[in-house]
């Protein structure tokens, strides 16, 4: 019998809010089951999220290098 594979579609995690003790804002990410996966500081966190880019903005940038770059036409002196 041939197993038929399901394409897996990624999920988008989603993170909770929490605060430590001390005050600091936490990013934890939960498994499956309900318990703690993964925790981390939201600064942390956060600026790993603006260091990425999406496919959109990727495409969007690789499309911007493929187009010719336009010459501004030089002013003539009088």
């Amino acid at each position: 019998m041939a197993a038929k594979k399901k394409a897996a579609k990624k999920k988008t995690i989603r993170r909770t809010t929490l605060r430590s003790s001390k005050g600091t804002k936490l990013y934890a990410v939960r498994a499956a089951d309900g318990t703690f996966k993964d925790i981390q500081t939201y600064k942390r966190a956060h600026s790993a999220d603006i260091r990425k880019s999406s496919k959109a903005e990727a495409t969007k940038k690789a499309a911007k290098k493929k187009a010719p770059a336009r010459k501004k036409a030089a002013a003539k002196k009088k």
